[in-house]
């Protein structure tokens, strides 16, 4: 599996947010808060996994996501992943108070998804 360089990572610690696009379709996508972990990108739906984006997400299993002025092609994980510890915690460290929608709630915990790089 492709890694994400230390430099998209870098861009996705200082940048506020990205736009996800599940899916082939050249529509809008959604704006969320992101979270990096060992390496990893992660993104999470505060409605839970009823979410019309998560949907799409896990029903596609691949998109685009937008950041700094870029696009790039990506894989998006779902269902029985398992987030990995220091999430909540990056989330937390990037976001102070305004992560606890994403942090607090069983239903946004179960609605992670994990974005790699496409091939």
């Amino acid at each position: 599996m492709t890694a994400w360089t230390p430099e998209e990572q870098s861009l996705f610690s200082e940048t506020y947010s990205l736009v996800l696009t599940a899916g082939d379709t050249d529509g809008p996508g959604v704006e969320i808060g992101m979270a990096v972990v060992d390496g990893e990108l992660y993104v999470r739906a505060y409605r839970g996994v009823r979410s019309r984006w998560y949907q799409a997400a896990r029903t596609h299993g691949h998109g685009t996501i937008q950041v700094g002025g870029g696009s790039r092609p990506v894989l998006l994980t779902t269902g029985d992943l398992q987030p990995p510890a220091g999430l909540d915690a990056a989330f937390r460290g990037k976001y102070g108070a305004v992560a606890d929608a994403l942090v607090a709630s069983p239903q946004a915990r179960a609605a992670t998804i994990r974005i790699d790089p496409a091939p």
